[in-house]
C-alpha cells in the first residue's frame, strides 16, 4: 500500500445497532475496493474484522477493527466498533480518533436503541456523520419509514443522497439525487452495476426527494441560497452542490443517507464514493494538545514539519507481548526511532511499524499525519497515552471512556490460577481501560468492575482462552459495617492464675459515636487516666486489643466503625500484669460497652445520576422506591430525556445495570458513586446477621 498524505486519508467508524449489519458492511467495503478476494460471512466466522475466537463463536464484534482500504487514489481507514453496549468503550475510542462516522441502520428495524445511542456518541465527538440503510433485500425494509425515523429520532438534518428501487425481494438497485441517474444491480452480486435511466415510475418522486437535498446544500452556504432561491437548482452547478453539501455535512446541517445491502454488496460503490466526496479528511483541521513544557494550549496542522503527537487509542495483549494502535495527528511517526510518552516520562523504543487489517499486519517504514497503524512491544506505554518528540513533549486530550457500572468477586479455580491472576488481569486491563480492580478490605478477594454482567462474564472467558487462568464472576459481598447509636461504659478484669507467671488488666473505658464520615481511622482512642493507675507503656496494647475487636464485629462479624473510646480507670499488678493481659481487657471492656451502646448494622449507599428518556421517567421512579432507594431530585435535559437524582443501598442496585436496560429497552445509563453509610432496617438486620451466622458455620 503506498504512502498518502492527510489530504487523501479518510479515518471513518461504523457504528450501529447490534446485527444492524456493520461488520459484513465493512467486509463488503473491502471486497469492492479490492482489498480481500472474497467475502466472509459473520456466521462462518470468516469475515475480517471479527478474527478473534471469541467473536467468530458467538457471531458478534467486542474488539474494534481497523481495515485500510485504496479507493480511487484515496486511503479509508474503516474502524468497525462492537454493536453491543457493553464493549461502548472501543465505540468510543473509535469516535476519538476518526474524521466521520458512518452509522448503519437495518432497513427493516429502523432506528434501534444502538443507533440512537451512537448518535449521541458521535454529535458529543462532533464528528461529521452519514446514515447507510442495510439489509434492503430483506423482508419488512422500508426504506422511507426508516428516514422518517430517524429525522424523528435524530435530526431533521437526515436526508436522502438516495433512493431505492424496490425492496425485499424486489429491491433491484438504487438512484441517486445528486446526479439522476439508477444504478442497476449486477445478477453476479459482486458490487457491480449497470447504469441507467431513472424508471419512469419513480421520476416524481426522485424530483420530490431531489428538491428537499437541493434545498437543504443550499442552505448550508449563504451565496448559494440567494442564486437558488433567485433562479432554483438549475443556477447551481453540480460542483457549487459538492462544495455545499461538504460544508453540511461538516457543520451537521446535512446527515446525508446511502442505502444498499452489504450482503448483496449492493450500493458499496455509491458509498465509498460519498465518503470519499463528502466527508472531509484527515487534513480538514488543527488538533488541540497541551504543551506540557508551558502548560499552554497548543494547535497543531496535520504536517510532516510539526512536532510530533500521536495517541494511543486501543491495546492488543497476548502471550507474545502487545499491539498498541495508534493514530499519528502531526509529525510522522517513523520504525526504529524512539519517541517520549508524556505519561510516564520516559522514551520508548519503536521497532516495527504496521498497518493492520483485521489480523493481518502489513509492515511500513512510518505512519504520516492522519494515518492510524500499530506499534508492536511498547514496554510501558498504555491506551490514552500520547507519543510525542523528547524535545517538545505534548498531551493530546485523552478518550472519554464510559463509567463503570457492574462490579464482581473475581474468583480463581485453583492455586494455580491464583499465581496467574494478577498478570493476567494486568494484560486484560491494557486491552480494555473501562474495566477496574480493587481489592475487598474484609475478605482480600479481587474486584472486577466493568460496562455491566455480560461484559465481565467475556472477559473471564478471555482470560482464559489467552492467559490459561481460569475464574468465576460473582457478585460480590455487600461491605456492611457496624456502629454504635450511643454512649456506654464498661469494665473488664481479666486475672489469670495456673502456675507460674500469672496475669492481671482492669480497664474501664467509656465508648460514644462519632459523626465523622470520611474518617481514615475507625477508632478515635483516647488516655484519660490520672493517678498512674494503668501505665502509659500498657495503652498500645489496648488499643490493639480494641481494634482487634472491633474488627471481628458485635453482631455479623462485620467490622465496627467510627467509635470513640475512652480509657478512664482500671487497675494493674506489679508482677502479674502484661501487655497481653491488657489487651485482652481491652478487647472484652470494649465488647461489653459496645453492645450496652446500641450497636446497628450500617450499610454503604451510593449517589446515582440515571439519564431516561421521559417516557420511562415514571417506572424508573417506581422502580427506586422498590429498591429502598430516594429519589431527590428530577432535571429535564432538554432532549426527550430526564437525569434522576437518587441514593440507594448498594445491596439494592448491584445488578442495577442490567436491570435498568430491561425497565428502558436499553435506553437508560447511569452512574453511581459512594456517598456514605446508613443504618440497616432492623428487619433485614435480623436476616443478614442469621446469613452471616450459617456461614461462619458453614466454613468452620
Amino acid at each position: 500500500m503506498q504512502t498518502y498524505g492527510p489530504e487523501r486519508i479518510h479515518n471513518i467508524g461504523l457504528f450501529g445497532h447490534l446485527g444492524s449489519g456493520k461488520t459484513t458492511l465493512a467486509e463488503a467495503m473491502l471486497l469492492t475496493a479490492h482489498a480481500i478476494p472474497r467475502l466472509g460471512r459473520v456466521e462462518d466466522g470468516t469475515t475480517t474484522s471479527d478474527y478473534d475466537p471469541d467473536e467468530q463463536r458467538r457471531g458478534m464484534s467486542f474488539n474494534l477493527s481497523v481495515l485500510p482500504l485504496e479507493w480511487h487514489g484515496d486511503k479509508i481507514n474503516l474502524i468497525d466498533t462492537p454493536g453491543f453496549a457493553d464493549f461502548a468503550g472501543d465505540m468510543a475510542a473509535a469516535m476519538r480518533v476518526i474524521d466521520g462516522a458512518v452509522i448503519v441502520l437495518d432497513a427493516a428495524a429502523g432506528v434501534e436503541v444502538g443507533t440512537e445511542q451512537v448518535w449521541e456518541l458521535a454529535v458529543q465527538a462532533r464528528v461529521p456523520r452519514m446514515l447507510f440503510v442495510n439489509k434492503l433485500d430483506r423482508d419488512n425494509a422500508n426504506f422511507f419509514r426508516v428516514i422518517e425515523q430517524a429525522q424523528e429520532l435524530l435530526d431533521a438534518a437526515v436526508i436522502p443522497m438516495q433512493i431505492p428501487i424496490g425492496s425485499g425481494k424486489d429491491f433491484r438497485g438504487i438512484i441517486s439525487l445528486r446526479q439522476q441517474r439508477a444504478w442497476l444491480l449486477s445478477e453476479k452480486h459482486d458490487g457491480g452495476f449497470v447504469e441507467g435511466d431513472v424508471p419512469a415510475d419513480l421520476d416524481s418522486e426522485m424530483h420530490a426527494w431531489r428538491t428537499q437535498l437541493i434545498d437543504k446544500i443550499a442552505a448550508a452556504n449563504d451565496d448559494l441560497i440567494e442564486r437558488y432561491l433567485e433562479g432554483g437548482e438549475d443556477a447551481l452547478t453540480r460542483d457549487e452542490l459538492l462544495v455545499g453539501l461538504r460544508a453540511g455535512i461538516n457543520n451537521g446541517t446535512i446527515v446525508p443517507v446511502f442505502c444498499g445491502s452489504a450482503l448483496e454488496v449492493s450500493g458499496i460503490a455509491q458509498l465509498l464514493n460519498g465518503i470519499v466526496d463528502s466527508i472531509p479528511s484527515a487534513a480538514r483541521k488543527e488538533v488541540l494538545a497541551t504543551d506540557l513544557s508551558s502548560g499552554e494550549a497548543l494547535a497543531l496542522a496535520p504536517q510532516v514539519a510539526t512536532p510530533l503527537s500521536a495517541l494511543v487509542f486501543k491495546t492488543f495483549s497476548d502471550t507474545y507481548g502487545k499491539l498498541s494502535l495508534v493514530r499519528v495527528y502531526s509529525g510522522q511517526l517513523h520504525a526504529n526511532s524512539s519517541m517520549f510518552n508524556s505519561r510516564t516520562r520516559k522514551d520508548e523504543r519503536i521497532g516495527h511499524l504496521y498497518m493492520l487489517r483485521g489480523k493481518e499486519q502489513i509492515d511500513v517504514p512510518a505512519l504520516g499525519p492522519g494515518d492510524i497503524g500499530v506499534i508492536t512491544k511498547l514496554a510501558e506505554t498504555a491506551t490514552n497515552d500520547t507519543l510525542c518528540a523528547h524535545v517538545r513533549p505534548l498531551q493530546l486530550d485523552p478518550i472519554a471512556l464510559p463509567a463503570t457500572a457492574f462490579m464482581a468477586t473475581v474468583k480463581p479455580h485453583s492455586r494455580a490460577d491464583l499465581d496467574k491472576l494478577g498478570s493476567a488481569l494486568h494484560r486484560i486491563l491494557e486491552e480494555d481501560p473501562t474495566l477496574r480492580t480493587t481489592r475487598d478490605e474484609m475478605s482480600g478477594e479481587v474486584l472486577l468492575a466493568g460496562l455491566g454482567e455480560s461484559h465481565l462474564q467475556i472477559i473471564a472467558e478471555r482470560m482464559k482462552r489467552k492467559f490459561d487462568v481460569h475464574i468465576d464472576i460473582e457478585l460480590p459481598r455487600i461491605p456492611y459495617r457496624e456502629a454504635i447509636r450511643a454512649r456506654a461504659e464498661a469494665n473488664y478484669r481479666h486475672k489469670k492464675q495456673t502456675g507460674g507467671a500469672g496475669q492481671f488488666a482492669d480497664v474501664t473505658l467509656r465508648v460514644e459515636p462519632l459523626d465523622e464520615i470520611d474518617r481514615d481511622d475507625p477508632l478515635e482512642f483516647v488516655n484519660e487516666v490520672v493517678g498512674g493507675v494503668i501505665s502509659r507503656s500498657f495503652m498500645p496494647a489496648i488499643e490493639k486489643g480494641i481494634r482487634e475487636a472491633m474488627h471481628e464485629g458485635l453482631l455479623s462479624g462485620c467490622p465496627v466503625t467510627n467509635v470513640r473510646v475512652a480509657v478512664f480507670d482500671g487497675k494493674e499488678h506489679p508482677v502479674d500484669s502484661k501487655e497481653i493481659a491488657f489487651k485482652t481487657a481491652g478487647k472484652e471492656a470494649f465488647r461489653l460497652a459496645a453492645l450496652k451502646a446500641g450497636p446497628v448494622l450500617t450499610e454503604p449507599i451510593y449517589d446515582l445520576q440515571i439519564v431516561v428518556p421521559d417516557q420511562f421517567q415514571g417506572d424508573v421512579m417506581s422502580d427506586m422506591s422498590t429498591r429502598r432507594g430516594r429519589v431527590l431530585g428530577m432535571l429535564p435535559n432538554g432532549n426527550g430525556k430526564t437525569t434522576i437524582s437518587a441514593q440507594a443501598p448498594l445491596a439494592e442496585i448491584q445488578r442495577y445495570a442490567t436491570d435498568l436496560r430491561a425497565m428502558t429497552q436499553g435506553r437508560g445509563c447511569y452512574a453511581m458513586t459512594f456517598t456514605h453509610y446508613e443504618e440497616v432496617p432492623s428487619h433485614l438486620t435480623e436476616q443478614i446477621v442469621e446469613r452471616r451466622k450459617k456461614e461462619v458455620e458453614a466454613a468452620h
